[in-house]
């Protein structure tokens, strides 16, 4: 079993000698089962999060990949049928469960990847609580800056297809073509269309989060999710990786406590 990542895909001496061969690093995301406009599944999040946590884990080379917590803050999205929504704290109770857990285990590093553009903010409010409930045996870090989270998917769409303007960080081009390449069967692109294109300003952002997704745009897409492809959507992938993991190697691990 030494080639499996997944936590909950091994036993317990399994992870006991990753342990002891010092992977002391765990990985996992935190996803959202929402409305993904009129094409997509409601997993996006929630699949495309264990696929990331996988990719840094494997780029990490120490880590394991601990189970996705696939359900996020996704009120704004609750306007279209589906969606299912916890509270930040519920989120964070959750969250400081996982940590707490693995880090009794000897766990010295755990990596949060919020997958869901909901879970940004309340992550990054609940680290240094986080951190404090797992101190001094391990340290706790997440990825927090949605923009240029958007960016790398930006960016990736355009060198592969030259249509990255499409990309403004929901059920768009980047995400369709994310799905693609883990469930093809999910995914109606004759259904593919564009939804809000603007701008993604901070105001922008705001409404989106004050008054729900339904009243910036009706199909629930921000960008334009026709021109999907599974090329892109493997660029994304190993783009976002590249920036998470690069990210991670420079945080450090917990000190070893003094016997």
């Amino acid at each position: 079993m030494e080639n499996e990542l997944f936590l909950e895909r091994l036993r317990w001496p399994d992870v006991q000698a990753a342990l002891e061969r010092g992977m002391t690093t765990v990985v996992f995301a935190c996803g959202a089962v929402e409305q993904h406009g009129p094409h997509l599944p409601l997993f996006m999040d929630a699949e495309h999060g264990t696929r990331l946590a996988l990719e840094v884990a494997r780029r990490l080379g120490n880590a394991l990949v601990a189970p996705t917590i696939r359900v996020g803050c996704s009120e704004h999205h609750m306007a279209f049928p589906g969606t299912v929504s916890i509270q930040p704290a519920t989120l964070e109770a959750l969250c400081r469960d996982y940590c707490t857990s693995l880090a009794r285990h000897g766990f010295r590093r755990i990596l949060i990847i919020p997958s869901h553009g909901g879970n940004f903010a309340p992550i990054d409010g609940m680290l240094e609580r986080l951190r404090d409930a797992v101190a001094p045996a391990a340290t706790v870090e997440s990825y927090t800056d949605l923009v240029t989270f958007i960016g790398v998917l930006r960016q990736a769409t355009e060198q592969v297809s030259g249509l990255g303007a499409r990309v403004l960080g929901h059920a768009d081009i980047a995400e369709s073509s994310i799905m693609l390449t883990l469930w093809p069967e999910l995914v109606k692109v004759d259904a593919a269309e564009a939804g809000l294109m603007a701008e993604l300003t901070p105001e922008l952002m705001r409404r989106v989060f004050r008054d729900g997704f339904r009243a910036v745009t009706p199909n629930g897409i921000l960008g334009d999710a026709r021109g999907m492809s599974a090329a892109i959507g493997e660029r994304c992938v190993a783009a976002l990786a590249d920036v998470l993991a690069a990210r991670f190697a420079t945080v450090a691990e917990a000190p070893v406590a003094a016997s």
